[in-house]
């Protein structure tokens, strides 16, 4: 009986297969179809898939990181000694190593003072779904303060004097890494110079690249949109787009000018991060619907043409940010009008620091296009690894991925990329970032460097 089921199957198959080599022959779009088909898997196939751990064409002798919070593994509004080990270019070392990669040192904060600069936990969560947070102050690495001059006071972190490989700063941005005070202005990048602040002259350009490398990942650009967005446009200004390109060439030149090799990152489009999604107007607007009926609209100030602030309805374009406190809607106010309601009349509207109306959404996506253009002209030009962050965060912004067995979207706690801030990613969120370095570093320099299983952060 099996063998008589084994022959029917075999006949069976041969049938299929003559009737399907029969079309084939006879329509020679199919034949085009299936051999474009068969080009596209074993591209694919060879971009992602290799049998023997190797280093490639890249040398990895001494690997740098260059970037800014991403980069030094910020996380939960902190940079603290956690993080920092789960950075995604610790991660990306560790998996170089593997293929003869040389050390990678980071300026840890010691055990003793692991919280770093502080960080947010979460207590709990509002009606609305909002999480409740605390900022941890307990086992901090903060030494003191010192004027800034015109920046105001600045917060010093313990001293770090070793050997460093990670070069992340939160905070800083392209338009400053040439900028020779810089060092009394940034407390992060303050810690790992050996002056002390207000006296530091090098500039992080020239700090970056004043030992001997032979790789490097860059990250950078990244803040040259962030604060404009996070403040809904009210206190920092997008980096002019031509300032942008002068840098990002300049900066990569410097970079490669020994004919070292490296890969870079596009900028995400953030506002399509929880910071920005978490809190809707439709949200807020249903919860105060619950207790006042009366309640139409959700009232915001928008920016004119001018320098003038109008109040009028909001829309589900326009995105509140996740610091704005939610349990302040409906709440008494005392105006020329009357006492009203605080968010529900257009006397009485949300505050626009609070708000990245619907054309700064548009200013913010069009600018961060700009500096992406940029970031992959001076790429290509230079031969180097690109980690395309706009084309892949977007994709899981459409459509779910999964990665590793596991489901991935942006959506701040169970999202599964994202810490307590809604803009840093959390362990597995830079896990997933340095898998994507390695498979385009594996693609330019026809390496073999194993990936993390994503499932053990």
């Amino acid at each position: 009986m099996l063998l008589f089921r084994i022959r029917i199957s075999e006949l069976v198959k041969k049938i299929l297969f003559r009737s399907w080599f029969d079309t084939m022959r006879n329509d020679p779009y199919l034949i085009m179809f299936l051999a474009a088909g068969i080009a596209v898997f074993t591209s694919c196939k060879t971009a992602t898939h290799c049998d023997k751990p190797s280093a490639g064409n890249a040398n990895l002798s001494r690997v740098i990181a260059v970037g800014s919070s991403f980069t030094a593994g910020y996380m939960d509004g902190g940079l603290y000694r956690e993080g920092q080990l789960h950075s995604y270019p610790a991660i990306i070392a560790g998996q170089m190593q593997k293929v003869g990669g040389g050390r990678f040192l980071q300026p840890l904060f010691t055990p003793e003072q692991a919280n770093g600069s502080g960080y947010l936990k979460l207590t709990g969560n509002n009606e609305d779904g909002t999480p409740q947070l605390e900022r941890v102050k307990m086992n901090l690495a903060v030494r003191g303060y010192v004027s800034a001059s015109c920046f105001g006071e600045l917060r010093l972190f313990t001293k770090f004097g070793g050997e460093i490989n990670n070069y992340g700063i939160p905070g800083i941005k392209l338009k400053e890494i040439t900028y020779r005070p810089y060092g009394n202005v940034n407390g992060f990048f303050e810690r790992i110079l050996p002056g002390k602040a207000p006296d530091n002259t090098i500039s992080y350009l020239d700090f970056i690249t004043s030992k001997p490398f032979t790789f490097f990942t860059n990250w950078l650009g990244t803040n040259d949109v962030l604060p404009y967005a996070k403040s809904g446009g009210a206190i920092d200004q997008l980096t002019d787009q031509g300032v942008f390109e002068q840098l990002y060439k300049l900066s990569v030149s410097k970079l490669t000018a020994k004919g070292q090799q490296g890969a870079v990152a596009t900028i995400p489009d953030f506002t399509t991060f929880p910071f920005f999604n978490t809190i809707t107007v439709g949200k807020i607007l249903a919860q105060a619907q619950k207790v006042d009926q009366k309640a139409k609209a959700l009232y915001i100030a928008v920016k004119d043409t001018g320098a003038n602030y109008n109040a009028r309805p909001a829309t589900a374009k326009d995105l509140i940010v996740l610091d704005f406190n939610t349990q302040e809607i409906g709440k008494p106010v005392y105006t020329e009008h009357g006492t009203l309601p605080y968010g529900l009349t257009e006397y009485t509207p949300i505050e626009h620091e609070y708000i990245l109306d619907e054309n700064e959404v548009v200013n913010c996506q069009n600018y961060i296009k700009s500096y992406n253009n940029s970031i992959r002209a001076v790429a290509k030009d230079k031969g180097l690894a690109v980690f395309d962050a706009y084309s892949f965060f977007n994709k899981i912004m459409i459509k779910r991925v999964v990665v590793g067995g596991l489901t991935l979207n942006l959506k701040l706690t169970k999202g599964g990329l994202f810490s307590l801030d809604g803009v840093n990613f959390n362990n597995r969120g830079y896990a997933v970032v340095a898998n994507e370095f390695i498979k385009a570093i594996n693609r330019e320099y026809e390496a073999c460097i194993p990936t993390v299983n994503i499932t053990n952060y």
